[in-house]
Parts: C-alpha cells; sequence; structure tokens
C-alpha cells in the first residue's frame, strides 16, 4: 500500500518521477481501509524538501500510512513559502485531542543553542508530553533525539571540536524487531556540531543503546519499550542532501571538512555513492510494521492507556 498524503502536495510528482507508489487523499478516499495515522512535526527550514525525504521512506511498505503536517505556532518559517504552510499544515492546537499510531519529530538547525535558548521550547516540551500519551511510536531524529533525551530523561548533549559530517559505519547491540533484515554493518548520514554520549545512556535503566558508530558514537537509543525512539542520524537523507550541506558552508566560507566516506575517490567533481538507502527503507519499514502496526490497539483511545510496547 502505498503512503497517503494532501492532494497537490509538492512531494507527489517529486516521487512518482522516482517511481515511489505514493496516493493523494483523493483516491485513497475511494478505499475501505483504516490506514495508520502519522503525524510528522517538521522543524527544518527547508519543509518542502525534510517532507518528501520522509514520505519517500514511509511509501516503501504494505501498509497504507495517513500523514499529518505539523509545525511549529510559536516559530515562523521564513524558509518555506507561506501559502505552502496554509495549505498543508496544522499547528499543535488543531490535533491536540486527536491520537496517532505513529509520529516523527525532525531535527532542526538549532543544536549550538542551549535547549531552553529555543524560542519554541516551551511548546515543542508541551508536544513530546503530548506525544508520551497521544502517540504508540514516536522516532526522534537529530536534534529532536536529543532535545527529547533531555527533556524526558535529563541526558546532556556535548559540543563537538568539529562537524560530525558524512556517511559512518554502524553496528547493532540487540536483535530488536527494528533491525529485522538488517547486515551486521550499515551506513547511515550524520550531520551535526553536537552529540550525546553513551556513558550517559548505559547509566540510565530507562534507555537502551541499540545502536552505535565508532566513529560517530552514539546512534539509536529507545524506551519504553519502543514508544520513544531517539535517532541521531539522518537516515531519511536524499542522496545529494551531503552534497548540498557541504557545498553551501563552502560558499558561505564556513569552517567545513569534506563528508566522510561520501564521494567517489573523496572527489566531489566524481559525485557521491549512496550507501545507506536500503537500510533507511528497511529500518522505517520495520518501524512501521512492529512498532506502529501491529502495537497499536484498534480503539485510537487506548493508545493513552499504554505505557510500553511489547514487541
Amino acid at each position: 500500500m502505498p503512503v497517503n498524503i494532501p492532494h497537490k502536495l509538492p512531494a507527489v510528482e517529486i516521487l512518482k518521477k522516482e517511481n515511489i507508489f505514493v496516493m493523494d487523499d483523493l483516491r485513497a478516499s475511494s478505499q475501505d481501509i483504516r490506514p495508520l495515522k502519522v503525524a510528522l512535526l517538521n522543524l527544518m527550514p527547508l519543509k518542502i524538501i525534510t517532507e518528501t525525504d520522509f514520505v519517500r521512506l514511509l511509501s516503501n511498505s504494505p501498509l497504507q500510512v495517513e500523514i499529518d503536517l505539523l509545525k511549529m505556532k510559536t516559530h515562523d518559517s521564513k524558509n518555506t513559502p507561506a501559502e505552502h504552510l496554509l495549505t498543508f499544515y496544522k499547528n499543535f492546537e488543531d490535533i491536540r485531542e486527536d491520537y496517532y499510531d505513529g509520529m516523527i519529530i525532525t531535527g532542526a538547525p538549532v543544536e549550538l543553542l542551549e535547549f531552553e535558548e529555543v524560542n519554541y521550547w516551551e511548546e515543542l516540551k508541551e508536544i513530546f508530553d503530548w506525544a508520551s500519551r497521544h502517540v504508540t511510536s514516536t522516532l526522534y531524529i537529530c536534534w529532536a533525539a536529543q532535545a527529547g533525551l533531555h527533556h524526558f530523561y535529563n541526558i546532556p548533549k556535548y559540543p563537538l571540536p568539529k562537524k560530525k559530517f558524512g556517511v559512518f559505519r554502524h553496528t547493532f547491540n540487540y536483535h530488536v524487531p527494528l533491525f529485522r533484515g538488517f547486515d551486521d554493518e550499515f551506513y547511515i548520514p550524520h550531520s551535526r556540531h553536537t552529540e550525546i554520549r553513551r556513558g550517559d545512556i548505559l547509566q540510565n535503566p530507562a534507555l537502551t543503546l541499540l545502536s552505535e558508530s565508532e566513529e560517530a558514537g552514539v546512534y539509536i537509543v529507545m524506551s519504553r519499550g519502543g514508544r520513544e525512539i531517539f535517532m541521531t542520524g539522518h537516515s531519511e537523507y536524499a542522496p545529494d542532501t551531503l552534497n548540498n550541506e557541504y557545498r553551501r558552508d563552502l560558499a558561505k566560507g564556513l569552517p567545513i571538512d569534506m563528508p566522510v566516506n561520501y564521494y567517489r575517490d573523496d572527489d566531489p567533481d566524481k559525485g557521491w555513492v549512496v550507501r545507506w538507502r536500503a537500510h533507511a527503507h528497511l529500518l522505517f519499514k520495520n518501524w512501521l510494521n512492529y512498532y506502529v502496526y501491529q502495537a497499536t490497539p484498534f480503539n485510537p483511545l487506548e493508545i493513552s492507556k499504554l505505557e510500553n510496547l511489547d514487541v
């Protein structure tokens, strides 16, 4: 089954050209199937690019998924057309009373700020707490993973001497359903200036360190049996994202190293090698299947009664 997204969302035509099966809400309304409801809280400035990246991965599943796009009410986005936000996005107030089978909270370019200095921090904390009661399983990505771990478990973040930037080899520590079908080693892009540390994670009995990298450090942390999954990397990145970030920073004169393990022969003129696509699709397929579809109650109102998932 495809992902069900709003009619005329730019991602529809972009993904159809990539041979990705998507279905707009006009066609989906004719199917007598209860789709999974997934909320995507998009904190990134270039929202159209980010929403397309995640819809691409959510489409690779036999499950029909209905997506609600969310934005922060307390922060004005200057890099996405206002018409797009008005047409396709909701605020938290619009969905406060709703329940979702799954939720994804993206990263944001604010990691060098203290959490309390982020201008939408109070609203975001309210959404975090709401998600813990109203969503079966939530994925926290990159900065959102750091923010969620700080908010729920008081895990600190630390500045890195230089940006962790590139595609890094990872392993997993436990054979949980999230990793079914995975190779023993797999690659994930990272792009961040801060980190969380394994020692802090291992000291907290409520947290399980699922995956890490010798070079990139902590990757996936799980709590509440999978109701909260924190991911420091960017499995959702499109093939050209690291290249665009690298050339953008070079053009601005910012200190930036070439992304690790990304360009063929470490030569930007030779193009990039995508090493993470297969595992990215498998990761999201496993999340949707085992932590959302098979774990969510038939009656959405029962989600608030869940403590931990038994996956």
